[in-house]
């Protein structure tokens, strides 16, 4: 359907206009406007509860990856860095919030002191293994989400780190490289980079896949002159008493009118210091969003791809000079850009099964909280007390296991 759609607009114009745009840009001095940043608690409400889902929800992966489905708190210490919890919060007094997903027992070490570890509850693991059908089932769209990601940078290539920091946020499992990346040789390629870390790369272009979601959307929500000239606008929305002046609001009217570069072309020929090379970064980020499941992600992992992208300096200053198209929320102390068009009020518009499966887990982790503050959950260290020399043999065996993983990942 959409091919068929995109060959009209082909028809119309479309990438007529898109190959004006050089012409057209130089017309167009990128313009100083600054825009005030105004708090939005409706989409500081979407962004202040991911923080501890995210954690949850790697930790339930860590753990259920192990072979006897219970590690001890050192073990799961190695992994901290990938949690985005504070430095000043202790690991095991954020597990221990939630009893009701993570069990906590005891071995004793050799001087005989107890070491806390932690297994699923019943009620997590009935989550994994439906989050786990869930990526099963739809396995050719995730990996049509990575191809589109990789497709995003020059040369179609990403680090294993820049993929790491946005696996969650594009909903691949939580070891991908291994389960997940391995069953589509025919589209992807594990190999050394230059700086010897460990890249992706994807093997061959998709012209199917290489038309963004401003594009399929067109139809829908563009002017028909506006998509046969090429020039698509964004969908705007402000915070409720979000002033703008006059300026702002007649510079913000002809940028939607400058013409759109997919963010799927190459932009080489654009001047960097103009409005239309401007609206093209937008369009990659509106793309990058588009790709997440809950249409949000960290600032700093958008960062990140500034090389990869071929985006010029301090380009997330767009961030800020179009808040009517991204806001930028700063709970938790951590900057995260959501789109504004994906949410009505608090939901998302379209939710993907994941996101769904994700929302049961949050409200997981609310009960237990509220339980535990009841008093629902007692602690009993002599019930869970487990034998000292059956321990001393699985702590064996997962140290050995986690040094050779260690050894991996830091590769």
């Amino acid at each position: 359907m959409f091919r068929s759609l995109f060959a009209t607009a082909r028809n119309w114009g479309f990438f007529h206009g898109c190959q004006q745009g050089y012409i057209y840009q130089q017309k167009f001095n990128l313009v100083n406007i600054k825009l005030k940043w105004v708090k939005d608690r409706t989409m500081d409400t979407v962004v202040s509860g991911q923080r501890d889902l995210k954690a949850a929800g790697i930790l339930v992966s860590i753990i259920y990856s192990s072979p006897e489905r219970c590690l001890p708190i050192y073990c799961l210490a190695r992994h901290r860095g990938q949690l985005g919890l504070p430095d000043d919060l202790k690991l095991a007094t954020f597990i221990r919030r939630y009893p009701n997903v993570f069990v906590e027992s005891f071995f004793l070490d050799s001087g005989g002191s107890p070491v806390p570890c932690f297994s699923l509850s019943h009620d997590a693991l009935k989550l994994h293994h439906e989050e786990v059908n869930i990526l099963q089932q739809n396995s050719f769209e995730f990996r049509d989400r990575l191809c589109r990601l990789l497709m995003l940078t020059r040369d179609w290539i990403l680090p294993l780190q820049t993929i790491d920091q946005l696996k969650w946020d594009l909903g691949l499992p939580y070891d991908y490289q291994h389960s997940f990346v391995v069953n589509y040789p025919e589209r992807f390629s594990l190999f050394r980079l230059p700086d010897d870390r460990v890249g992706l790369k994807m093997l061959f272009w998709d012209h199917k896949l290489a038309i963004s979601e401003l594009e399929k959307n067109a139809y829908l929500q563009q002017q028909k002159e506006d998509i046969k000239n090429g020039t698509l606008a964004f969908p705007v929305s402000f915070t409720r008493g979000f002033g703008m002046k006059r300026k702002s609001m007649e510079w913000l009217k002809e940028w939607q009118k400058l013409p759109y570069t997919s963010p799927y072309t190459d932009a080489s020929h654009l001047d960097i210091r103009t409005d239309v090379s401007e609206k093209r970064i937008v369009g990659v980020f509106h793309e990058l969003l588009h790709l997440t499941l809950h249409k949000q992600t960290e600032r700093k992992n958008v960062s990140n791809l500034r090389k990869p992208l071929a985006l010029p300096q301090k380009f997330t200053k767009a961030f800020e000079r179009h808040p009517g198209i991204f806001y930028i929320s700063k709970k938790n102390d951590i900057q995260t850009v959501v789109l504004r068009e994906a949410y009505n009020g608090r939901e998302l518009v379209q939710k993907h099964p994941l996101v769904k499966i994700r929302e049961e887990f949050a409200s997981l982790l609310k009960n237990g909280i509220l339980d535990r503050s009841r008093g629902v959950y007692k602690k009993s260290a002599d019930a869970n007390l487990v034998e000292e020399v059956r321990k001393e043999v699985c702590i064996a065996e997962k140290s050995n296991q986690f040094n050779s993983k260690d050894e991996y990942d830091s590769m």
